[in-house]
């Protein structure tokens, strides 16, 4: 077992589903334990990404230099629109969405700040949210986590897909996007839609 596994097992019991589907052998999930959100806060800071989604732990690698690229620059065609908009701010990790007893670390999320101190269950649930997929994440960015923002609240969940060189749109109030040209949001509140070319993050 690696150290990332045995981290994740620290209290006795390895995480279900998300270390098959990232290349862990098959028999270590098969006991489906449910885990708490003091558990894994009391995880090691070993450089993995930690998130609790409906009481089963995902375990991400640090991200590659091509995900964090394609971050950054959205980052930045985001931040403008934002600010220009009065919309909030643009978080990046380590800022957490936690909602009814799960946590996730999204790569990119758009949300108004309330006062200083406020702990993040109280925050306002962000109006997008954007996660890079990798071979690590497709499973669960696609459903987990799909199902988990949308349920929460979240207006709009974007998946940037870099070996499609697309970026898929989700709302509960409409039909799924695939854009691979142009993409447009206009958020609730915002004067002007933000229109952008998707192959720009990609080039």
């Amino acid at each position: 077992m690696t150290l990332v596994a045995a981290a994740a097992c620290i209290l006795g019991a390895c995480p279900s589903g998300s270390f098959a589907e990232d290349g862990w052998p098959v028999h270590m999930a098969q006991t489906l334990k449910q885990w708490t959100l003091d558990e894994v806060h009391s995880l090691p800071d070993d450089g993995n990404k930690y998130e609790l989604i409906r009481g089963q732990l995902f375990v991400t690698p640090a991200p590659t230099p091509d995900h964090e690229l394609i971050a950054a620059r959205l980052d930045r065609i985001l931040n403008r629109y934002v600010e220009a908009q009065g919309l909030g701010d643009v978080f990046r990790p380590r800022a957490v969405l936690r909602h009814a007893g799960s946590e996730a670390e999204p790569d990119i999320m758009v949300r108004r700040e309330p006062k200083r101190g406020t702990p993040w269950e109280l925050w306002p649930i962000p109006i997008l949210v954007v996660e890079i997929i990798s071979p690590y994440t497709r499973r669960r960015d696609l459903t987990d986590k799909r199902s988990f923002y949308l349920d929460a609240g979240v207006a709009e969940y974007w998946i940037v897909d870099p070996e499609q060189e697309s970026i898929r749109s989700f709302t509960v109030s409409r039909e799924d996007i695939a854009a691979r040209d142009e993409l447009q949001w206009h958020p609730l509140g915002a004067t002007e839609p933000l229109l952008f070319r998707v192959p720009e993050l990609f080039r």
